[in-house]
């Protein structure tokens, strides 16, 4: 007999910090550079195997990367036609194929006389777009569904025209809540990234800036970036700054120096319950960027680096399950985000408009 309780019970533990994922939203799944038309790439988002792969004429499409046959990966088959030019995935094992929208479009093993209605074989399909030099994937809560998401993937303010400055990527080893608190918190920054280079003044200082609500997140409003930094002084002039965040798990900062600007976007991608893509990618029209590539490029690696090494020593508590303690104002940002978590996913189970939590207030803290 069916649990009446268990729908509301699943939704709770998946709304649970350090459990569950968001759908009915877009991730970010690859850089438009990586795929290339014909390869078959196998990718792991939010603990399913994804075959992401562009057709011959350069579309981008997503669908589950299990044959339902005999479960052998689509990526190890390769990408062909119809007689009608439409493109299909075959199986490398019995050479099942299915078309991008997941359908399957022939089973060479049938002969004359057994009848089957191939086309009602199906695999989950993902809807694809490629917007601004990335691939969005949208993850449905229901498996089955076969319609166009209700909105676009995002867009940022301040990706200039051309390719990405620069762009690295690691994974973490941690849920996509802690990666996500992780890179918002403001005041690890003296204890794990205290080079020469990111600081020239000794010591803390006391910090207050305007939030304001904003599109899934919030956003710490335009304002002059510390001068303690000594990466800001490098781009020279006055540079405003503006530090936005939006649900699943995009961060980014669009800083202005008079007519140029600088869009550093940290996108976060859950691969499993415990792994967690992260990629950052700059654009910029800055002549800094052009005479300081490689030290940029290298600063931008440290820095991704030792929050990963922060992550895995924190990883040697939460092994113990050691409960958080988070306290106003540091970790504000982190209280929000849980916060916009769990109506993210109450709206969507209960099919209505998501009301954003967020109010506008200036948070204080030292660092």
């Amino acid at each position: 007999m069916p649990d009446g309780n268990a729908k509301p019970a699943r939704a709770e533990a998946e709304t649970k910090f350090g459990q569950g994922f968001l759908r009915d939203i877009w991730y970010f799944a690859a850089l438009a550079s990586d795929l290339k038309p014909g390869k078959l790439q196998r990718y792991e988002i939010l603990g399913e195997p994804v075959l992401l792969a562009r057709d011959r004429k350069g579309e981008p499409f997503a669908i589950r990367d299990i044959c339902p046959h005999r479960a052998a990966p689509f990526s190890a088959g390769r990408l062909t036609a119809e007689d009608d030019g439409r493109p299909s995935v075959e199986c490398p094992y019995h050479g099942w194929r299915f078309g991008t929208d997941g359908v399957c479009s022939a089973i060479p093993s049938l002969v004359d006389g057994q009848e089957m209605d191939v086309s009602r074989v199906r695999v989950r399909r993902y809807p694809t777009v490629e917007s601004q030099g990335m691939v969005w994937i949208w993850v449905s809560s229901d498996p089955r569904f076969d319609g166009e998401p209700p909105e676009p993937p995002p867009v940022f303010e301040g990706a200039v025209g051309g390719a990405p400055k620069f762009v690295d990527h690691m994974d973490f080893d941690a849920h996509m809540d802690h990666a996500v608190v992780g890179l918002m918190d403001p005041t690890h920054a003296p204890y794990v990234h205290g080079q020469w280079w990111s600081r020239k003044k000794k010591g803390q200082h006391d910090k207050a800036k305007a939030f304001a609500p904003s599109e899934r997140g919030f956003v710490m409003t335009r304002h002059a970036p510390s001068k303690s930094n000594r990466l800001y002084t490098l781009l020279g002039g006055e540079p405003l700054t503006e530090i936005t965040f939006r649900l699943p798990g995009q961060r980014w900062e669009h800083v202005a120096v008079g007519q140029r600007q600088v869009l550093a976007l940290t996108c976060l991608t859950p691969v499993n319950d415990k792994r967690t893509r992260i990629t950052q990618i700059v654009w910029t029209d800055h002549w800094a960027a052009s005479v300081l590539r490689p030290w940029f490029k290298h600063m931008i690696r440290v820095f991704l680096r030792q929050d990963g090494d922060m992550v895995n020593l924190q990883n040697e508590g939460l092994k113990y399950d050691t409960s958080l303690l988070w306290i106003d104002d540091a970790d504000k940002q982190a209280k929000w985000y849980q916060q916009l978590k769990r109506e993210w996913a109450a709206s969507r189970r209960e099919e209505r408009a998501f009301r954003n939590p967020v109010e506008e207030v200036t948070l204080r803290w030292k660092s």
